[in-house]
């Protein structure tokens, strides 16, 4: 049975097309990069100096000094190239990337993100998320839909201290497909055995329901 981050992923993995150069976040996201199509023609971007990662490297074949920027190992496929931080921020800055996918704390309904730092916890910075979120074209945020102690993550107001202020596209959660409009947030796809019931009990915002729900492929 699929976990929760591996759905996530896996779905994620599909909203991309041939030409596309996508940034993948820490944590969560980099799972992406492990269900792209080997033949597929996107180049996947980390903001330490990457582009054209590879899938998650096997533990007898990870590399010290080829990690992403949260340090976990990755791999670079043929055609790849690593270059300093300035001309990784000038790919980000420039509008060149279609996407990023990032991780988050919170998400509101007017697609706020915080996703940097909790209270009273000691956090290195907010890193490069701002530039992220300012530069491509679309911000997927991959994410759990509630917290260990079953809280919403998707708000009516975020809480947090922001990272960005309506900036955020798309929500994939374990549960479903959620995209972020003007007039709230439209519950775009399920997943098999999930109710409509079942989402909105855990998302605090009331979402928008269409006549059409396509289903979410696990």
């Amino acid at each position: 049975m699929a976990t929760p981050r591996e759905i996530i992923a896996k779905r994620v993995a599909r909203f991309f097309k041939a030409g596309d150069v996508v940034n993948l976040g820490i944590g969560m996201p980099t799972a992406v990069a492990n269900y792209l199509p080997q033949d597929c023609d996107i180049l996947l971007h980390s903001e330490n100096g990457f582009i054209g990662l590879g899938p998650t490297p096997a533990a007898n074949m990870a590399e010290k000094d080829v990690v992403n920027a949260g340090g976990a190992p990755v791999s670079i496929v043929a055609g790849g190239a690593c270059f300093d931080s300035g001309l990784s921020f000038a790919i980000v800055r420039g509008g060149h990337l279609a996407a990023t996918v990032l991780g988050a704390l919170e998400v509101d309904e007017q697609g706020n993100l915080a996703n940097w730092m909790v209270p009273g916890k000691m956090v290195p910075g907010m890193g490069g998320a701002m530039d992220l979120v300012a530069g491509a074209r679309k911000v997927i945020i991959a994410m759990e839909h509630a917290t260990k102690d079953g809280a919403p993550k998707i708000l009516k107001q975020c809480s947090l201290p922001l990272t960005a202020v309506a900036e955020v596209d798309l929500i994939v959660t374990e549960l479903g497909v959620m995209e972020v409009t003007p007039t709230g947030i439209v519950l775009k796809e399920l997943m098999p055995g999930v109710s409509v019931q079942d989402i909105q009990a855990k998302t605090e915002p009331v979402l928008i329901i269409p006549d059409v729900i396509e289903c979410m492929e696990s």
